[in-house]
């Protein structure tokens, strides 16, 4: 085991060891009062009905509310230490506030062209109204002139983001949930030490969570030391707390705000197939080249900003953009998601697309907990003679979320929807094709801690030139999957069939 290794593997001790302390406080606790067991069924009655009367004046997603009131109905302890660390959208003062200037600072630095918005709307009334909202709730504004290039394995997008950073001459900016010791981090991590030593504005935001497993505590601190500029995102704290959700899912690469990545794929070498964890890893990305990359690098100063706490003038980082880039067609808006502010503008555009399909919807998820809202618009979807398909992998990385997906394949089966595993492994794709014009791609998978309590990132694309290259993926994809019909899903055992229906009970966790 290398050094790093060792590192890592006694964090991830130490943490284990201080949770495990505080649940055995916790249980010695109840049974040094189990004397006053009255009382305290009588106590946690009372809180149980409050929380539940809380969940019940809460803005979140009725289908998330109502599989943590079930929780907490069936196992009141247990539900209710678990929503409290879990389930919430709690946070801290500090973080709270940060958010809110994070809002302020793209609302200062980005504003819609009416121009294009024209033009938009002239071309399709359905992304001229998806793309007011997230103007209109997230600030992003949508954008013409960007060259977008789609990559359907994290193996090809590997040597690209090599290339562009070498290219850089004033600044590299990355944000990742997960960096991991290896071939991939090595390479960026050179060029990344290289440029900072030639001057160049150099800064990693990674979230500490994403990285216990992989990075040592302390590792902000290691960047430094070479010249880089390195911040963690809500560091974790080994105390049981609702701290310990809203995590920085996001992923982005941006080079001199001219050139930006996005996608699945995180910095570690099972993205790229250098480290086989569940079979083949098929992930995606996208690179925006453009103007539209101008909305990514405001994306992540606001969030270095808040994290940094220290103020900074982002409109002198604003490149100059050719008049006319040669590749530059459709329109793409990226946009991201917060757990703060209730709007959730990821589902609400996944939503908006499934409802105005008129031909397909293609969709590829590694996981799949669908609430009501989305299972009503793919079903009816289906029911109405769409061509409604979906990818999921056959191998997965957490055993019970997949049993959690494959308990959706008999209804959706049932109602026309036609679903595939892919065969040759794991699929960490994060992709939403729409009658071959509109797609979304970046961060946001298709399950309750996504959608609703991680911060995410995506691109919402309208005739973008690399639209066409997400439908000939998705067609490759389909060829080389198992798809599971419905008489196969009623071939499986009862006893499998009411595992897996258990198990959605506790699909707000996963």
């Amino acid at each position: 085991m290398s050094r790093l290794g060792k590192l890592v593997f006694q964090r991830v001790i130490v943490v284990a060891f201080f949770i495990l302390l505080q649940l055995a406080v916790l249980l010695i606790t109840v049974i040094w009062l189990s004397e006053y067991r009255r009382w305290i069924q009588v106590f946690l009655s009372c809180l149980s009905i409050l929380t539940i009367v809380y969940l019940l004046y809460d803005r979140t997603n009725s289908s998330y509310k109502i599989a943590w009131i079930i929780l907490i109905l069936a196992f009141p302890v247990a539900g209710i230490c678990l929503y409290l660390t879990f389930g919430g959208r709690r946070l801290s003062g500090r973080i709270r506030h940060g958010m809110h200037q994070a809002e302020d600072i793209v609302r200062e630095n980005l504003w819609q062209e009416r121009l294009i918005s024209e033009n938009l709307a002239s071309l399709s009334d359905p992304a001229a109204a998806s793309a007011a909202y997230l103007y209109n709730v997230s600030g992003y504004p949508v954008y013409d002139n960007t060259e977008t290039e789609y990559f359907s394995l994290g193996d090809l997008v590997y040597p690209r983001m090599l290339e562009e950073l070498e290219k850089a001459e004033k600044y590299i900016f990355l944000e990742f949930f997960i960096i991991g010791e290896g071939v991939m981090w090595n390479g960026i991590l050179d060029i990344l030490r290289r440029k900072a030593a030639q001057g160049l504005d150099v800064r990693v935001l990674y979230d500490d969570f994403g990285c216990i497993t992989t990075l040592p505590s302390g590792y902000d601190k290691t960047l430094r030391s070479m010249g880089i500029q390195a911040k963690v995102f809500n560091p974790f704290v080994p105390v049981l707390s609702g701290r310990l959700n809203n995590r920085d899912h996001r992923k982005l690469m941006i080079v001199d705000g001219k050139v930006g990545f996005t996608g699945g794929v995180n910095l570690a070498d099972e993205y790229i197939n250098r480290r086989e964890r569940f079979g083949h890893w098929k992930d995606s990305a996208i690179l925006l080249r453009g103007e539209a990359v101008w909305a990514m690098t405001v994306m992540f100063l606001s969030m270095w900003d808040t994290t940094t706490g220290v103020p900074e003038d982002i409109a002198a980082l604003r490149p100059s953009y050719p008049y006319r880039l040669a590749g530059g067609e459709g329109f793409v808006q990226p946009f991201c998601d917060m757990p703060l502010d209730n709007e959730d503008v990821a589902e609400c555009t996944l939503l908006t697309l499934f409802q105005r399909a008129v031909r397909s919807i293609y969709i590829m998820t590694p996981y799949l907990i669908l609430d009501d809202k989305i299972t009503a618009a793919l079903l009816t979807a289906a029911k109405t003679g769409l061509d409604v398909r979906i990818v999921t992998p056959h191998i997965p990385d957490k055993w019970y979320v997949h049993a959690v997906s494959r308990a959706h394949y008999e209804m959706l089966t049932e109602a026309g929807v036609r679903v595939y595993e892919y065969t040759p492994g794991f699929i960490h794709s994060k992709v939403y094709l729409v009658d071959d014009r509109y797609a979304v791609t970046g961060t946001v998978n298709l399950d309750f801690r996504s959608l609703y309590l991680h911060y995410e990132n995506a691109v919402y694309l309208f005739d973008a030139t690399c639209v066409a290259a997400i439908g000939e993926d998705f067609r490759n994809t389909f060829e080389i999957s198992e798809e599971i019909t419905w008489r196969k899903c009623r071939n499986t055992s009862l006893l499998q069939r009411l595992f897996r229906a258990a198990l959605r009970v506790f699909s707000p966790l996963m």
